[in-house]
């Protein structure tokens, strides 16, 4: 189990900045971790970019090579896309929605610390208290994080109560997994040949590769909460391939431009997806497509305190032995090969203390 920093330790003035060491990319920018109030720049007339993925999927030549060009200048700009026509059901989201709730509404405190986050590998895998997410801020959030050993998918399967209060849980999510399981594929090809690769080159990499299904559920702020100058939850980038957040309810969501550094606040439609590259997509793509900065901030409205926020994005990684390598024909590679486990554990130390990297 990961030991959580005292809370003395934490300070919320925390810069980007101050844990650089860990990164396992080039991150020039400079921000602090959660919003403060009247010292941020805000450009309120960026929109991000939304990407039909309909005709693709139908395999319709000319819609596949316009999504294609849309969504690489897109992760390319700013490292996020908003994802419609996927051919997942809005009911499907809906559903998982409700989940969310009941999941961390309905065990007792007790049940659910009985699943608390641990390493298993790469991840840390569990759940996670309000204001414990990290070693390194106190996130006004509870989380938590199931891999693909905690569903009943694929032949290698374990009990799903070793890592759910009840079946019924995984039950609920596993359709939703399933839809995006099969996204996969067509999102790193497209992305694959806007970089002018072979766009089959991830297929076997992807093919029953590990992710992890992120439950956030953000409980209603005290007023003591909403004056402490805490964030829902910290800046960061996502130590992924890319990850796939279903549009929430609540806003919250904000992006860091890093052509003016000014924050972008989230607009997606209901049922769409909100696209974003992470680590591991930075440095195969030898920085072209950078892993994008965003954070969750307090409600702007006094009203939106008094309401529980849930997100539930599913984080795409690659199997643990497998190669981090800049992809052929991207120039000099600035990044040497390294094994998914241990690019991913010496970046995440940074959250959960310098025992949880991985060093072979």
């Amino acid at each position: 189990m990961i030991e959580e920093k005292p809370e003395e330790e934490v300070d919320l003035d925390a810069r980007n900045q101050d844990f650089i060491a860990y990164e396992q990319v080039e991150k020039k920018q400079d921000y602090r971790l959660a919003e403060a109030e009247g010292e941020e720049r805000f450009d309120e007339d960026y929109r991000i970019k939304v990407c039909d993925m309909s005709g693709l999927l139908a395999g319709d030549p000319k819609a596949s090579a316009d999504f294609v060009q849309e969504l690489g200048t897109a992760m390319r700009d700013i490292g996020f896309a908003i994802l419609t026509g996927h051919g997942v059901a809005a009911e499907t989201y809906k559903q998982a929605e409700q989940s969310v709730a009941r999941v961390f509404c309905e065990p007792s405190q007790g049940e659910k610390m009985r699943f608390r986050a641990a390493r298993f590998g790469a991840i840390n895998q569990g759940y996670f208290p309000i204001e414990e997410t990290s070693d390194i801020h106190p996130d006004l959030v509870e989380g938590w994080v199931f891999c693909r050993r905690a569903f009943a998918m694929g032949s290698d399967q374990v009990p799903v109560e070793k890592f759910w209060p009840a079946a019924e849980y995984e039950a609920a999510f596993r359709p939703m997994m399933q839809a995006h399981e099969k996204l996969f594929l067509p999102i790193m090809q497209s992305v694959l040949s806007f970089l002018g690769v072979d766009p089959q080159l991830y297929d076997e990499k992807l093919r029953d590769t590990n992710f992890a299904l992120r439950l956030n559920y953000y409980p209603p702020l005290t007023p003591e909460q909403a004056a402490s100058g805490k964030g829902r939850l910290l800046g960061h980038e996502d130590v992924t391939l890319f990850t796939m957040l279903p549009a929430p309810s609540s806003e919250g969501l904000q992006v860091l431009n890093r052509e003016n550094f000014s924050w972008v606040r989230v607009q997606a439609p209901p049922g769409s997806i909100i696209l974003n590259t992470g680590d591991y997509m930075q440095r195969i793509s030898n920085d072209l497509l950078p892993s994008t900065t965003h954070r969750v901030s307090q409600p702007r409205e006094s009203a939106g305190s008094t309401q529980a926020r849930i997100s539930f994005p599913t984080n795409v990684y690659l199997r643990e032995d497998e190669m981090l390598e800049v992809l052929p024909g991207l120039g000099e590679p600035k990044y040497a090969p390294i094994k998914a486990i241990n690019f991913h554990t010496r970046t995440t130390a940074k959250y959960y203390g310098d025992d949880y990297s991985v060093d072979e």
